[in-house]
């Protein structure tokens, strides 16, 4: 459980003591991070757990250990289940004993970190899971999410874990990109508030119903990936960025600048390079933007076998180690390579100043942590200590708690003729629900995920049954007859993809999908060369609508963005919810039949055809009128997102006031209920040394305006962040909320 004030004073020196009397192999060895950790322990006999054979050996070779990774993962690459896994109230004892055993083996009683996978909750048997990023992101809440991941936090701490490896770092900039379920969106301001309320959160873990002071109920972030992964060329996963340095920074810098603000302890270095450098050997932005520029002082991972992959490069696996070290890598994760310092060491005296670094940066992590002997951070006892078990299952209905509202959040309205939603349920005596994603649970997921309890979640189908109990819900296997059509009130098409792991996929060594995916159609390993929807989903679309004139209405449950030209064209009503979570398909049946307004807005753009990716909004030209069978590429922009009710923007104004801009901008609710309302703040500077996008996200904020009342949207910016870089007196920016526009310039 991390602290995150400054680490006290002593922790220099008790880290320094200890580094002056380890040998060049116990050095090596808190580096290294290569066991998979549900093969480290095994059931005892007469009970409990003991350590494999096979970890027994590593924690011997060492004489201790840096990190264990994923002693608790459950999911179809590690093959641990309902049946074999760690469960819940297990996870206190399994930690322990590897606690114990790790301290014991350790001539200076060092403790080993324990590193768990939580993209969106902790992939664990009994994790409680969040919709994934890209859904969280359409709800623009930086309040909730820091809830949420303070909740999770919580939950890891109870466990005993140290790290969460957290996806927050990677911009959707091609929607082919498997991973892109993981990312915040596509704007560099939207992820970085994001990501910062993950670090300030996870790491403050107030989500256990006030088990301790802040900071220590929480545990250290680990975020990934460093950095534009997202950039990859094609939308193929971990390979080349082909990027300069300077939407380098404006674009995928941002958000590891506003963690290393937040306090983050910890950052992952990806496996793509930038511009040739791989990014697990990029000095300049693992040790010269990072830490030198930055001031990050925590420890810096290295992707799963991402070391490894540099001996193509570097001629050798100890090489490979070398270089990483040398850019900025402390800890590795299943890498080989690692393993060789120790030799490359004692042969060389800068490799042991390297190790000798990033060792002490691995110690002073784990002094922070209290897994040194005698030194951790002194922390006021709790006066009524609560037992792990019973702060685990406080966080767990915590986090539970919060799904649910950020699954309501991630809803987008897309499309609604004749304002066809919210259906009336007493109006509704028959309901077809046909489409892939009707009867599926794990289709509200995504990727990262742990097997969930038997019916601890609901299908689309049982929620719409649960909600309308005295309606007919008809729910073919396929595409619907003309007898399942007849006397239908509304159809339900529930559409969209999966990233759902199956237990007989295929893995790569660093658990990404190999080869054909039986079930998923994204996540990683799932890249597209079309962004269409998957399996002949446009034509069941068009065959419904053919069939019957009853509204149809599309529920899209994906984790990418996908072509919905045809949906939208042959259905009355378009929702997306992302991957919402456990508690989706009660968000989004709610949100159907009026138990609350979709209000999100698009963190992508939507692309109209499915060659015209990647389309962004914030690219500096213009892609319309540029392709001949495409002139008009995009289909929703960013930021899109219309409401059952309605609200009106006026009097947008800006002044300028020597370095800073006060913007205001009037916001009505008409209606006599509240209304969440989220305003985004767009500009378009001009007038500086470089060619502008042609719109950036400046500012944004969610608001609950009153019934039948008018509130006042301000906002305080620095002026720096407002104009151009280096702009001269005649720059100027236009900014835009909602249709309203307003100029400023410097020295107005």
């Amino acid at each position: 459980m991390p602290n995150t004030e400054p680490a006290p004073a002593p922790a220099p020196a008790a880290v320094e003591r200890l580094l002056s009397e380890l040998t060049p192999r116990e050095k090596a060895g808190q580096l290294n991070q290569r066991l998979y950790g549900w093969q480290a322990v095994e059931r005892a006999p007469r009970g409990g757990f003991r350590l494999t054979h096979r970890a027994r050996a590593e924690v011997d070779r060492w004489g201790g250990l840096g990190a264990l990774y994923g002693l608790f993962r459950a999911d179809a690459w590690s093959g641990r289940s309902w049946h074999d896994g760690i469960r819940p109230e297990e996870r206190a004892e399994a930690a322990a004993l590897v606690q114990d055993e790790v301290t014991r083996a350790s001539r200076h009683r060092i403790g080993v970190l324990l590193s768990e996978e939580a993209p969106h909750g902790h992939q664990a048997l009994g994790g409680t899971l969040l919709p994934t990023n890209l859904a969280v992101a359409a709800g623009w809440d930086t309040a909730l999410l820091t809830e949420a991941a303070a909740a999770v936090g919580a939950e890891l701490a109870a466990s005993g874990v140290h790290l969460a490896l957290v996806s927050a770092l990677d911009l959707l900039r091609d929607p082919r990109w498997g991973r892109a379920e993981e990312c915040f969106g596509e704007d560099p301001l939207l992820a970085a508030e994001l990501t910062r309320a993950v670090v300030t959160g996870m790491q403050d873990g107030h989500g256990g119903g006030g088990a301790g002071a802040p900071g220590t109920g929480g545990v250290a972030v680990v975020l990934k990936h460093l950095a534009a992964q997202g950039e990859a060329v094609g939308g193929r996963n971990g390979q080349s960025a082909v990027i300069g340095p300077r939407d380098l920074r404006e674009l995928h810098l941002p958000s590891a600048r506003a963690a290393v603000e937040a306090g983050a302890l910890g950052f992952m270095a990806a496996y793509n390079d930038i511009d040739g450098v791989p990014c697990c050997a990029h000095r300049e932005l693992l040790t010269g933007f990072l830490r030198e520029e930055c001031g990050f002082g925590g420890i810096v991972m290295a992707d799963g076998r991402a070391v490894d992959r540099l001996a193509t490069m570097t001629g050798s696996p100890e090489a490979a180690a070398v270089a990483a070290l040398e850019a900025g890598v402390d800890l590795s994760l299943w890498d080989e390579s690692f393993a060789l310092l120790e030799s490359a060491a004692d042969r060389d005296p800068r490799v042991a100043e390297l190790v000798d670094a990033a060792c002490r940066r691995v110690l002073t992590l784990k002094h922070r942590l209290g897994l040194l002997p005698e030194t951790g951070p002194a922390r006021p006892a709790p006066a009524h200590p609560v037992p792990a078990r019973e702060r685990l299952t406080l966080a767990a209905r915590t986090t539970d708690r919060l799904s649910r509202r950020l699954a309501r959040q991630s809803l987008v309205l897309l499309h609604n003729a004749d304002h066809l939603l919210p259906l009336a349920p007493q109006s509704l005596t028959k309901v077809v629900l046909a489409g892939p994603n009707a009867h599926d649970v794990t289709a509200m997921l995504g990727d990262y995920v742990p097997p969930l309890p038997a019916a601890s979640a609901l299908s689309l189908e049982h929620a719409l049954r649960r909600a309308l109990p005295h309606t007919e819900i008809v729910r073919p296997p396929g595409l619907p007859s003309r007898a399942d059509l007849c006397g239908a009130d509304v159809v339900i098409l529930a559409l969209g993809g999966t990233s759902h792991r199956a237990y007989d996929d295929a893995f790569a060594d660093n658990g990404a999908v190999a080869g054909p995916a039986a079930v998923a159609t994204a996540g990683e390993g799932v890249d597209v060369a079309d962004v269409s929807l998957p399996g002949g989903q446009d034509d069941l679309v068009t065959a419904v609508r053919a069939r019957t004139g009853c509204p149809v209405v599309a529920v899209v449950i994906a984790g990418r963005p996908h072509v919905l030209t045809t949906v939208t064209d042959h259905t009355d009503a378009v929702l997306w919810a992302g991957y919402p979570g456990p508690h989706g398909a009660e968000a989004i049946t709610a949100a159907l039949l009026g138990g609350h307004e979709p209000v999100g807005l698009l963190p992508f753009t939507a692309p109209r055809h499915p060659g015209a990716v990647p389309v962004r909004y914030n690219d500096r030209h213009p892609a319309a009128d540029v392709y001949r069978d495409a002139p008009d590429p995009v289909l929703f922009p960013f930021g899109f997102g219309l409401r059952y009710g309605t609200v009106a923007f006026d009097h947008l104004t800006a002044h300028v006031a020597g370095r800073s801009v006060h913007i205001e901008v009037g916001l009505t609710n008409p209606d006599p209920a509240e209304a969440e309302v989220i305003v985004p703040l767009f500009g378009h500077r001009t007038g500086g040394a470089v060619l502008p996008r042609r719109r950036e996200l400046l500012a944004f904020r969610r608001v609950t305006a009153p019934p039948r009342g008018r509130v006042t949207v301000a906002w305080d910016l620095p002026a720096a962040h407002c104009f151009a870089e280096g702009a001269p007196a005649r720059a100027r920016t236009d900014l835009y909320v909602s249709d309203l526009s307003a100029t400023i310039r410097p020295h107005q």
